[in-house]
C-alpha cells in the first residue's frame, strides 16, 4: 500500500482560502489553491484522518487517484487500467464510480465514462488478483466512493475519505426551515474580528437552530468539530480506526473547558429556541450558550464590545419577501445603537443595505448552498481607552 498521497479538500466557492489556511495551521504539506479554487495538500494515512477530524470550513477530503488528459474512450481506460489500483482497493472492495462530472470536454456522456471507469477497475482488479474474468469481482467488503471528473480532457480520479459531508457535525438534531450548513457559519465565523477574541460578546438575534452560536462555542473551545463522528476510511484496512481514535484523544485534550464565553441566541419563535437547545446539548454546550425567545427589534445591549452574526431569512417566496424587507429594516433600527458593536449579515437580497440604511464596509459573495448571498460586515466604532 502506498504511504503517502495527494489529497484535495473540498469547499464552497469563496470559502477556499479560509480552508486552506486551515490545513496550513495543521501543519499540512505543500498546500496550494489551483487555478479551478481547488485546494490540494499532501500526507499519510495520518494526515487523512486529522483534516477529517479538524476542517470546519471544507465539504470533504478526497484522495486523489491519478490526474491525466482523456479525449477518447479508449484512452480513458487503458489510463485508469493501467494505475495502482491494489494500492488503495483491498480484494473483496466495493468501489462504486459514485459520481461522474463532465466540463468542457471531448468526453461528455457522464453514464458512459462511469461505465468505462467501472470496467477498467475491475479488470484491473481481476488481473492483480488472479480472478478469471468471466467470473464476477465480489464486493462485499469497505466501501471505496470513486469519483471521476473531466474538466478540458484533464481527467480526476479521487476516492472519498469522508463519507456524509463534514458539515454533518453530529449535533443538529433538528432544524428550522433554511438553515445554514455548520461549515458555512463555522466560515463566516473565520472572516469576522471576534474569531481574534472570541471573549467578547457573540450575539446571533436570528438563531434558529442555533448553528452560529454552536459553532461559535466549538471554535473558541477548539473542540474539534468531527469528534462525534465516523468517517469513510475509518472500514479501509490501511488506515482503520486506529488512527482516528488516537487523534480524538489528543484533539479531547486540547479543549479549553475552562474559557469563559458569552454567546447568547435569540430567535421570536419558541419551536427554534426549543430545537437550538437541544442541539446545543447533543453538542454538550448546554453550559456555555444561553438562548431566549425574543424579538429582533426587542434586542439592546449595555456592553460596548461585542459582535452579532446573522443568517436572516431571504424572503426568496413572494409571500415572505414583504416580511424579510420589514426585517432587514428592524435590523438597521435596532442594530444603529450599537456603535461599538460589529454585525455581519448573511442574505441574498440585493437591496439589503437600502433597507437596512447603512453601506457595508466589506461585502464578501459566499454561496449558501447553491444560492448566491453577501456577507455585509458593519465593523464597529474603536472603543476609546484612557
Amino acid at each position: 500500500m502506498k504511504t503517502n498521497f495527494l489529497l484535495q479538500a473540498t469547499a464552497s466557492a469563496g470559502v477556499e482560502a479560509l480552508t486552506a489556511r486551515e490545513l496550513r495551521d495543521l501543519g499540512m504539506e505543500n498546500v496550494r489553491i489551483d487555478d479551478r479554487s481547488r485546494v490540494f495538500f499532501e500526507g499519510t494515512a495520518r494526515e487523512i484522518a486529522q483534516a477529517n477530524l479538524w476542517l470546519r470550513t471544507a465539504d470533504r477530503v478526497k484522495l486523489v487517484v491519478s490526474e491525466f488528459k482523456a479525449r477518447d474512450f479508449e484512452t480513458l481506460f487503458d489510463a485508469i487500467y493501467a494505475l495502482d489500483w491494489e494500492a488503495y482497493l483491498p480484494l473483496g472492495a466495493k468501489f462504486p464510480i459514485y459520481k461522474a462530472k463532465t466540463v468542457k470536454s471531448q468526453l461528455h456522456n457522464e453514464p458512459a465514462i462511469q461505465a468505462i471507469a467501472k470496467k477498467a477497475i475491475v479488470k484491473k482488479m481481476q488481473h492483480v488478483y488472479h480472478r478469471p474474468e468471466n467470473v464476477t469481482l465480489q464486493e462485499n467488503g469497505p466501501l471505496f466512493n470513486i469519483e471521476i471528473a473531466i474538466h478540458k480532457d484533464m481527467v480526476t480520479l479521487t476516492i472519498d475519505t469522508t463519507g456524509d459531508s463534514l458539515f454533518k457535525r453530529g449535533y443538529r438534531t433538528e432544524h428550522g426551515g433554511a438553515p445554514i450548513k455548520e461549515n458555512m457559519a463555522a466560515a463566516i465565523l473565520l472572516m469576522t474580528n471576534w474569531f481574534a477574541n472570541p471573549t467578547r460578546a457573540f450575539v446571533d438575534p436570528t438563531c434558529g437552530s442555533g448553528t452560529f452560536c454552536i459553532e461559535a462555542a466549538m471554535l473558541a473551545l477548539h473542540i474539534a468539530p468531527g469528534q462525534n463522528r465516523d468517517f469513510a476510511f475509518t472500514s479501509w484496512p490501511w488506515i482503520g480506526k486506529n488512527e482516528l481514535e488516537a487523534l480524538k484523544k489528543e484533539a479531547q485534550s486540547l479543549v479549553r473547558a475552562d474559557k469563559t464565553l458569552d454567546i447568547t441566541g435569540y430567535d421570536s419563535d419558541p419551536k427554534m429556541i426549543a430545537i437550538a437547545r437541544n442541539n446545543t446539548l447533543a453538542a454538550g454546550l448546554e453550559n456555555v450558550i444561553q438562548y431566549k425567545q425574543m424579538r429582533l427589534q426587542d434586542f439592546e445591549s449595555e456592553k460596548l464590545d461585542g459582535v452579532l452574526v446573522s443568517n436572516p431569512p431571504y424572503g426568496e417566496r413572494l409571500l415572505e419577501k414583504e416580511e424579510a424587507q420589514k426585517l432587514y429594516r428592524e435590523m438597521g433600527e435596532t442594530f444603529r445603537r450599537l456603535e461599538t458593536w460589529s454585525k455581519y449579515i448573511l442574505t441574498s437580497s440585493e437591496s439589503f443595505e437600502a433597507l437596512y440604511g447603512a453601506k457595508a464596509d466589506k461585502k464578501r459573495k459566499l454561496y449558501n448552498g447553491t444560492l448566491r448571498t453577501d456577507l455585509y460586515q458593519y465593523f464597529g466604532k474603536r472603543i476609546k481607552t484612557n
